[in-house]
């Protein structure tokens, strides 16, 4: 049997390269992580929106 880990979203926001993509591992509040893959092209867009929404 597997031992049971508690869920929690204290960890770090996480991005890592994997193969050809770009994964990237959100904590969430309430546990649990939002785990997102993305290319090249769609880090650099996304990284531009968030840059002109935080100025």
């Amino acid at each position: 049997m597997a031992a049971m880990k508690p869920r929690t979203g204290d960890g770090p926001l996480e991005v890592t390269k994997e193969g050809r993509g770009i994964v990237m591992r959100v904590p969430l509040e309430g546990g649990g992580r939002l785990v997102v893959e993305l290319t090249a092209d769609e880090a650099n867009e996304l990284g531009d929106a968030l840059k002109s929404v935080v100025g």
